[in-house]
């Protein structure tokens, strides 16, 4: 399944959840996604993003593994098959990790048990640095396609 896909519907079942276990469990769905994303594009992407690429997954990873997630059935990430446009899916992404952080706040403001409050907290962290790993990779790609544009409207000698 193509990630903009895969994005769509972790937004959607994030929007409809309603408990603070469904929240978190999309929540570590959305971080499942951003590692199979980082990796994908380290792998299969341009060569001066696989290094920001790499970093994505390993923060996407690091949030799945802070994320104590027992009613997660399996990650949809595993049905990632391509990324059609690495620009379009990094702006979603990135949307949808902001989405995260304001759902977590909501699930940590309103927890009564302290473990769940700081889980909350610990995955809102790692949602704002799976944030910061896709805006580096915008402005990676961005350089790119400056580059790529200035090289092109150069005369050739």
């Amino acid at each position: 399944m193509d990630a903009d896909r895969l994005i769509g519907a972790v937004r959607h079942a994030l929007a409809h959840s309603r408990a603070a276990e469904e929240i978190v469990v999309e929540a570590w769905q959305a971080q499942a996604l951003a590692q199979a994303v980082g990796s994908h594009l380290a792998v299969n992407g341009p060569a001066e993003l696989r290094s920001e690429a790499r970093g994505l997954s390993e923060a996407g990873g690091r949030a799945c593994g802070a994320l104590l997630c027992p009613g997660a059935s399996g990650a949809r990430a595993v049905q990632l098959s391509g990324v059609r446009d690495p620009r379009g899916v990094l702006l979603d992404l990135g949307g949808l990790l902001g989405e995260v952080g304001i759902a977590l706040v909501g699930v940590a403001c309103a927890a009564d048990e302290e473990t769940l409050y700081w889980q909350c907290i610990e995955a809102i962290d790692a949602a704002d640095e799976s944030s910061d790993r896709v805006r580096g990779l915008l402005s990676r790609l961005a350089e790119r396609e400056r580059s790529q544009s200035g090289s092109a409207a150069e005369p050739m000698v």
